[in-house]
C-alpha cells in the first residue's frame, strides 16, 4: 500500500493509481449485479436507450462516487502514514477511514442525485425527492437490491487491502504473531470491520427513512 499511495508522489500519480484501484473494484462488480437482475442483461442488450441509461449512471454516478471515496481515504492513508501516526495509532487510522468513507459516500450520494434531478431531470426533476430518496436507496443497498449497492461494495473492496496492511502492521508491532498467522487475523478482522462498516450505513439509512417517514 505504502508503495503505491505516498504523499511523495504526484497528484497525476495517485490519481492514476485510485483510478485503478476503482474499476478494479467497480467493474467485476457490475457485472455480477447485471448478471443476478433477472431480465437485466437481456434488457440492456436489446434497449438502446436503457443501455445508455445505464452507462450513464455509471459514468456520472458510480465511477465518481466510487472515485471520491477511495481517493479521499487513500489520502488520509498516506497522510497519517507520512505523520507516523500508521504505527503508532492504527486505531485512529482505521476509525479516520471508516468515518470518512461512510460520510463520502453517503453526501457523494445526496449531491449526485440533486444534479441528476437538475441535469438530466432525475425524480421528477425535483431536487426534494432526489434527497428524499437517499436514505432508502442507501438502506437497500446492502442486500445488493440496487446498482448503490454496487458501488457500496466496491469501495469497500477496495479498501480491504487498505485494512490489512494497517492491521497487521499493527499486529508486527507485538512480534507474538508468524508472519503468516499475522497475515490470516489481519485478513479475518478486515473482513469483520467490512461487514461493521455495511451494518452501520445499513442502520443509518433505516433510522434515516423512518424518521422521513414519521415527519
Amino acid at each position: 500500500m505504502q508503495r503505491f499511495f505516498s504523499l511523495e508522489m504526484p497528484f497525476s500519480r495517485f490519481a492514476w493509481n485510485t483510478m485503478l484501484v476503482s474499476l478494479a473494484g467497480l467493474l467485476p462488480l457490475l457485472a455480477i449485479f447485471v448478471a443476478l437482475t433477472p431480465g437485466f442483461a437481456t434488457a440492456l442488450f436489446e434497449n438502446e436507450q436503457a443501455l445508455e441509461r445505464f452507462l450513464r449512471q455509471v459514468v456520472t454516478n458510480g465511477l465518481p462516487v466510487v472515485f471520491v471515496v477511495n481517493y479521499l481515504t487513500l489520502f488520509l492513508y498516506a497522510s497519517t502514514n507520512a505523520r507516523g501516526d500508521l504505527e503508532r495509532r492504527p486505531g485512529l487510522v482505521l476509525f479516520l477511514d471508516v468515518a470518512a468513507r461512510l460520510v463520502a459516500f453517503i453526501v457523494l450520494h445526496i449531491l449526485i442525485y440533486v444534479l441528476s434531478a437538475d441535469w438530466f431531470g432525475s425524480f421528477g426533476g425535483s431536487r426534494a425527492t432526489a434527497v428524499r430518496v437517499v436514505a432508502p436507496t442507501l438502506a437497500r443497498s446492502a442486500f445488493f437490491e440496487n446498482i448503490s449497492g454496487v458501488y457500496l461494495y466496491a469501495t469497500l473492496v477496495s479498501a480491504i487491502p487498505l485494512y490489512v496492511s494497517v492491521i497487521e502492521g499493527w499486529l508486527a508491532k507485538g512480534r507474538s504473531f508468524a508472519h503468516r498467522r499475522s497475515r490470516g487475523i489481519a485478513v479475518f478482522l478486515s473482513l469483520v470491520l467490512f461487514g461493521a462498516v455495511v451494518v452501520l450505513l445499513t442502520g443509518i439509512g433505516y433510522l434515516v427513512s423512518a424518521l422521513q417517514s414519521s415527519s
